[in-house]
């Protein structure tokens, strides 16, 4: 009874030992195949729609008009001309 306790226990033992060990001997990886680009039928391109258009701003104000200038001053009368030698003078009405 002590021996099959024993073995039992060695056994038990081996078995563990062995199952941690146990692993599998090669690992399959599947590496999938380059993409190829197969041209497809072709395709209308949605042309680009402009927005709304931004509202109009409002006028600015208009300036003030400036202040009139002073009139200026009356000049002096020049003396008058004398007549000269053998000069005909016509004198003319108004309309």
């Amino acid at each position: 009874m002590k021996q099959n306790l024993a073995i039992s226990v060695a056994l038990a033992t081996l078995s563990l030992t062995l199952a941690a060990c146990d692993r599998p001997s090669s690992t399959v990886v599947a590496v999938p195949g380059p993409t190829v680009a197969v041209p497809g039928p072709a395709v209308a391109v949605p042309v680009p729609v402009p927005g709304p258009a931004g509202a109009t701003g409002s006028p600015g104000m208009t300036g003030s008009t400036g202040m009139t200038g002073a009139p200026g001053s009356e000049g002096a009368k020049g003396d008058p001309g004398r007549p000269g030698d053998s000069t005909t003078v016509i004198v003319t009405p108004k309309p």
